[in-house]
């Protein structure tokens, strides 16, 4: 499919897109659109540590590997809020999320970084579609994040794409926390992500959830940084699978194989219950 790309000098503002995403409604089309778009980006080293603070990372002169979805918020918003985006913003469930880490993410820039859609794909559930984000630097590409999603409003024919499975491997115990009823307020004021199912248990019940969940981001971020020094600089891939939301407040326990280059692990709740699935392994190539 052929790209072309809106070329913007700074991420757009978040306010006026909140208030967009919460005024729209109904389908647009049956289509992705072919336009991404892209800007300029430095790091602000008090954002990156309270970024850093929230997430559990320690400072280790690398951006943690996750952070680059936090410079790419706005342009994300403005991509799925815009006129010509065929599905409303609320409602869309994120299922998975993928990102590469091709070199070290040192440095604060500047960066320009880049977000399209693509892969409309049947589901079982409606259809699911990927928001593409890159974060390049001046020797290139530097870091891809792949975050898959599901809107329930639309149909296609055809079967779901088989999914990808591994051998189960040994799991155990790494680390285990709280998650506070207000870590989703204290999450969105450093990524900017305000979707009201985080924010309170009010907000989180006009949207069916009993009380208030946790970002998917963030618990993918607490999860790698406890994953540590299982994690290379560079070359690695991780992928989650988002399973039961956690809602708040509660706690939840982190497993994972036994140091290796290719690795597993799982955060589960009470009970056991899974809450996030997910791999390491080096990039192929």
């Amino acid at each position: 499919m052929s790209r072309d790309w809106l070329d913007l000098s700074a991420p757009p503002a978040l306010p006026g897109l909140f208030i967009r995403a919460a005024l729209r409604r109904g389908v647009r089309g049956r289509s992705l659109p072919t336009r991404g778009l892209r800007c300029p980006v430095t790091v602000d080293p008090k954002h990156l540590e309270r970024y850093r603070k929230v997430c559990g990372f320690s400072d280790n002169h690398l951006l943690p590997p996750t952070y680059p979805h936090i410079l790419a918020f706005g342009l994300q918003m403005g991509l799925l809020t815009a006129p010509n985006f065929p599905f409303p913003l609320l409602g869309l469930v994120h299922l998975e999320n993928r990102i590469s880490v091709l070199r070290p993410l040192g440095g604060l820039g500047p960066f320009n970084v880049s977000v399209r859609v693509a892969d409309l794909q049947p589901h079982e559930k409606g259809v699911t579609f990927s928001i593409i984000t890159q974060l390049h630097d001046q020797l290139g590409l530097l870091w891809e994040g792949d975050s898959r999603v599901l809107f329930r409003g639309m149909r296609m024919d055809g079967a779901p794409p088989a999914r990808e499975e591994f051998a189960e491997l040994p799991l155990e115990p790494l680390d285990q926390w709280n998650c506070p009823a207000d870590i989703g307020r204290r999450y969105a004021r450093v990524a900017g992500d305000y979707n009201p199912i985080h924010l309170s248990a009010f907000s989180a019940k006009l949207f069916g959830f009993p009380r208030a969940i946790a970002h998917g981001l963030w618990n993918k971020a607490r999860s790698l940084a406890a994953l540590g020094d299982r994690l290379p600089m560079a070359g690695y891939r991780v992928d989650v699978r988002f399973q039961k939301p956690v809602l708040l407040p509660s706690s939840v326990s982190l497993l994972a194989s036994e140091a290796a280059p290719s690795g597993q692990f799982s955060l589960r709740g009470k009970d056991d219950l899974p809450h996030m699935a997910g791999t390491w392994r080096p990039l192929e190539g």
